[in-house]
């Protein structure tokens, strides 16, 4: 099992992405600095979001699961219920907000998104 890299300095390198990139993000909720799990919103700016979370891959790799595989989204409102519902069960969680009108996630992990 490879160590992961603190939560905190994961989340400054994703911003760090993003403002290079030139969009916006947000910390909207301060997890634990260590080993807090994130949720990384995409919002679009015209009331459509994505959102993605952490997973496990096949050989043990961090990946990230694009939550319209489960079905939810693209409302924005439905994304934000689902974070509400994620944060009142781990207070340890993340929550990063980017705004970008091209929907970039700037993650360098691999993304599992639903077939389209």
């Amino acid at each position: 099992m490879q160590a992961r890299l603190a939560t905190h300095l994961w989340v400054g390198a994703l911003i760090g992405r993003v403002q290079a990139g030139g969009a916006s993000a947000f910390v909207l909720h301060h997890g634990d600095d260590s080993r807090g799990d994130v949720i990384v919103k995409v919002a679009l700016m015209d009331g459509t979001a994505s959102a993605y979370v952490p997973g496990m891959g096949l050989s043990g790799e961090r990946v990230f699961i694009d939550l319209a595989s489960q079905g939810i989204g693209p409302d924005e409102a439905e994304i934000d219920a689902y974070i509400a519902r994620t944060r009142a069960r781990d207070p340890d969680l993340w929550v990063v907000e980017i705004e970008d009108r091209e929907g970039r996630h700037f993650l360098t992990e691999t993304v599992e998104a639903p077939d389209r």
